[in-house]
């Protein structure tokens, strides 16, 4: 029946509840009636008339107060003051009509009583409904208890009240308890629903069963998110978050925005206020160029620089369908602004110069390259031909057109490299501040570390692994890395290129670095798996370690020296960093370009050692390609 009752249209339903109304206020007036007379008995004379009466009266003023409206799975106080207020218009009427006919055989106290007689069973028939038709009843008659999921809900303030209130309905899902850090809520109930303390997890999961806990702490540092994750590493629960404070704000927690704790939640860090100057310098009034626009950094320097009021985006991009998906992203989000797609290599100098010239550009961000390293130890010539020559003639087309800043995306693995990768964005740095010397454009590098979610990360390489069920591959177990999210590389690569003056070298703070295994265990257990080890051998997944690849060093650097300063932004430095002179540059550019074209793979690795001093070239079991 309650399923029936469930499956009816909207309509059908309203028509219902009229119904049970119109029974419910025919038997307040008769319990009145007899309360008043204290007697029961059998209405005559007026008293027939009023009783037969009143429902018609009723019905049309509890739909004007909505009370037709409200889905009774979903009352709360609101409803009951609508209650109120419509039964105090019904007794007013009534009181009224009494008056005006004068009937002599209705006492005029009967109204009063009437409408405490009503309120009561119009607001117990709606109570009564919720009961009946919510996941409470469910689980007392026993249809589909076994099917509810226990969680708890870490936060028991605003938003773990709301989200508490959402799934009080829910047929998946029994809110077990709440546990906070607030020492003056534990051991106490908020709505009804227990609070614990975070030290009681270790026996209450598995004591009751918990195989979620949903996180509604959306004002809590990443440091925080970070120790709750770890306090339940062990206790095998998938972990879930709301979003944050602007989503709060503007009311939409709802159940449906719950998502899994990523390790980008864990891993990132709690963002440092930009310098909007240092933002808009280089790119509010001004026309903008990107290449590798359609990558990982690309695209999401593309977003950001979109939200800065650019004259013109011109998107570069060699991948036709890179730069199909990022122009359809910014045209949605950004419909007014103006985007030029452009497909092409950055190795067209000629190509690249008509591009910046036809479109006015003002500012370059480079950041086009190979990256892949094993890929690029493999295929060295094409990796130094794009990251080497790409640069030097994507910059030599700036300055023939007039570009007044460019700046170059490096990476970490340019100090003291031990791959073709890193040594070829070293020495694309070198000839950069070479170049700087001799023209009024502004170059500048930026150099960071790896980014949470890039195509070359190991965060994606890992959650295919973990959706396959294993094993993940780790190169080394002491092997560590930095990491940072993509946003904010991108933001702090933007505020940094407003701060060179012309051949300048910026690291960017990129935190403490992180053992790669440790991220792969985080991982594993976020997704709600065990690891499997020698102390564990019954766990879910296992962790191989394949062992480091060719060029791959344990732990980065992001300074070959030690001659830094401090910039206008706590996360940004500037590295003293050395370089050659000109005669040196071309001397070596002309030698490489020679043994590219004639796919001399050792010769170019040995040249490239000639022109970075620190690079340590790795040994190869096998033959480089070309």
């Amino acid at each position: 029946m309650r399923e029936r009752l469930l499956g009816i249209s909207r309509l059908q339903k309203q028509a219902v509840v009229a119904l049970v109304d119109v029974a419910t206020v025919t038997a307040a007036l008769c319990l009145s009636l007899w309360l008043r007379l204290g007697d029961i008995t059998v209405p005559v004379g007026d008293q027939v008339l009023l009783i037969l009466l009143a429902p018609l009266v009723a019905v049309p003023i509890f739909g004007r107060f909505g009370l037709y409206r409200a889905v009774f799975r979903y009352v709360s106080i609101h409803m009951g003051w609508a209650i109120l207020k419509s039964v105090a218009v019904l007794s007013a009427v009534l009181g009224l009509g009494i008056y005006l006919t004068g009937a002599e055989s209705i006492p005029r106290s009967l109204v009063l009583i009437n409408a405490f007689v009503v309120f009561v069973g119009v607001s117990g028939t709606r109570v009564l409904a919720r009961w009946c038709f919510s996941s409470e009843m469910s689980t007392f008659n026993g249809r589909g208890a076994g099917k509810r999921e226990r969680v708890l809900i870490y936060g028991a303030g605003a938003a773990g009240v709301q989200l508490a209130s959402a799934l009080a309905h829910s047929r998946e899902v029994d809110v077990a308890g709440f546990v906070d850090d607030d020492r003056e809520l534990q051991r106490h109930s908020v709505r009804g629903i227990r609070v614990h303390a975070p030290e009681d997890l270790a026996l209450l999961v598995p004591a009751i069963g918990v195989t979620e806990v949903l996180m509604a702490m959306p004002s809590a540092t990443k440091a925080r998110v970070r120790e709750i994750v770890a306090s339940l590493d062990k206790l095998r629960v998938e972990v879930r978050t709301l979003p944050g404070l602007a989503e709060l704000a503007q009311g939409r927690v709802q159940v449906s925005d719950l998502r899994r704790v990523e390790i980008t939640d864990i891993l990132g860090r709690n963002p440092v206020q930009p310098n909007t100057d240092l933002l808009t310098r280089n790119i509010a009034g001004r026309s903008v160029l990107v290449t590798g626009a359609g990558g990982s950094i690309g695209s999401e320097l593309c977003r950001q620089i979109a939200a800065l009021s650019p004259t013109r985006i011109v998107l570069f991009e060699r991948s036709e369908f890179a730069l199909y998906e990022i122009e359809r992203e910014l045209r949605r989000t950004h419909p007014g602004l103006t985007l030029i797609p452009i497909l092409g290599s950055v190795l067209d100098e000629s190509h690249v110069e008509h591009v910046m010239r036809q479109n006015n550009v003002e500012t370059v961000y480079h950041a086009a390259a190979y990256k892949h390293v094993p890929l690029v130890e493999a295929n060295p010539a094409q990796g130094v031909y794009n990251n080497v020559f790409g640069t030097w003639r994507t910059a030599r087309a700036a300055q023939a057109a007039g570009v007044g800043a460019f700046v170059l995306i490096s990476t970490d693995k340019a100090v003291r490299p031990t791959n073709v990768m890193g040594a070829s964005k070293r020495l694309a740095e070198m000839v950069l501040q070479c170049m700087a010397q001799n023209t009024d454009m502004v170059l500048t590098m930026v150099r960071f570390g790896n980014v949470l979610g890039s195509s070359g990360s190991v965060v994606p390489l890992f959650k295919e692994q973990i959706q396959a069920g294993g094993p993940v591959t780790v190169t080394h177990p002491d092997v560590t890395r930095y990491f940072m999210t993509i946003p904010e590389a991108s933001q702090l690569v933007i505020q940094a290129g407003a701060m060179g003056s012309g051949g300048d070298v910026f690291v960017l703070d990129m935190g403490e670095p992180v053992r790669i295994v440790d991220l792969a265990r985080r991982m594993i257990r976020l997704s709600g798996f065990d690891v499997r080890e020698a102390d564990h051998p019954t766990g879910d997944i296992e962790i191989a370690f394949s062992g480091l690849r060719p060029g791959e060093k344990l732990y980065e650097e992001l300074l070959i020296g030690s001659n830094t300063s401090t910039t206008e932004h706590p996360l940004i430095l500037r590295a003293e960093e050395h370089f050659k002179d000109e005669e040196s540059v071309e001397w070596i550019l002309s030698e490489l370009e020679d043994a590219i074209l004639k796919s001399d793979a050792n010769r170019i690795v040995s040249l490239m050692h000639a022109a970075v001093d620190e690079y340590a070239p790795a040994v190869h079991d096998t033959p480089l390609l070309a």
